[in-house]
């Protein structure tokens, strides 16, 4: 086997990419040579021209007779560029932001809502980045407001407002799936924004306020049945001694009186009025009357 043969697998990438691997040939070779001589006899005035610098954070994509050279990205650094047989492209590796306007979606409960976000990516290939599509970045923003329309066209209203974090993370597959092809790597996709219509608002709001009254009449209901449970033990425990229940009595005045009231109403029992009572009658009928 011969050992200067591409594999396959190569093969296939270098046809995706647009790259050749083949050699420029006896007309390419002519037209090299012409451009080193140019450069040679307008030296030092062409090398101003020829030398180019790539910053950190770029990569420069040369074609030679419009093929890619050296199947990949040249940079960071300075670079040689042939005057008229080199063209270049400069590709920006850092992370770019896109934010997706808001779409105007038909949830699967029929509830029309506007939802915004925002994509994070970059650019990790950028030779797949010129070769495979025309424009990188306005691809990679259709893609995306496509991919939030159709995933959120299959939620219902509640699934977007409380799971979106699990929204945002599969839209960020299927980005990342789908712009592998083209040199990009989606870090982070964040839904911003949900907008209900007004009335919707207004409704959600009245079901939220029924359901908190109705759960704080139950925690009211289930306090009144824990109080009379408790008072239904304490008269038990009152009953059982007569005592108690007078010192419990006294304490309740103590309490009433050391909030300076002015008036103090204390309740006597009904047999102690009836003993009162039962005296005064005997004594207005020992009292002789007067002639």
């Amino acid at each position: 086997m011969d050992s200067g043969a591409a594999s396959p697998e190569k093969q296939g990438k270098d046809t995706l990419v647009g790259i050749s691997s083949n050699r420029l040939g006896v007309c390419g070779w002519i037209l090299w040579s012409l451009s080193m001589l140019l450069m040679i006899i307008t030296f030092p005035i062409s090398i101003w021209m020829c030398l180019k610098i790539i910053k950190e954070y770029e990569r420069a994509v040369v074609f030679r007779l419009g093929r890619i050279q050296a199947n990949k990205a040249k940079g960071p650094g300075l670079i040689l560029v042939l005057p008229c047989i080199d063209v270049f492209v400069k590709v920006d590796l850092r992370t770019i932001t896109c934010n997706i306007p808001p779409q105007e979606i038909l949830t699967r409960d029929s509830v029309t809502t506007q939802v915004d976000g925002v994509v994070y990516y970059r650019i990790h290939s950028a030779v797949s980045a010129v070769a495979n599509v025309n424009d990188v970045h306005q691809a990679t923003f259709l893609l995306a407001q496509t991919t939030l329309r159709n995933v959120l066209g299959t939620q219902t209203l509640s699934q977007i407002l409380a799971g979106r974090e699990e929204i945002a993370h599969s839209i960020q597959t299927l980005l990342d799936d789908a712009t592998e092809l083209w040199g990009i790597r989606v870090a982070r996709v964040e839904i911003k924004d949900v907008r209900i219509p007004q009335q919707l608002q207004r409704s959600m709001a009245a079901e939220a306020e029924a359901t908190r009254e109705a759960r704080a009449r139950v925690v009211a209901a289930e306090g009144e049945m824990n109080a009379s449970k408790s008072l239904k033990s304490a008269s038990m425990v009152l009953a059982e001694s007569p005592i108690a229940l007078q010192l419990r009595y006294l304490q309740t005045l103590t309490t009433v009186a050391t909030e300076k009231n002015s008036t103090i109403v204390f309740p006597l029992p009904m047999n102690i009025l009836e003993g009162i009572g039962g005296i005064c009658y005997d004594n207005h009928k020992k009292v002789p009357q007067k002639a």
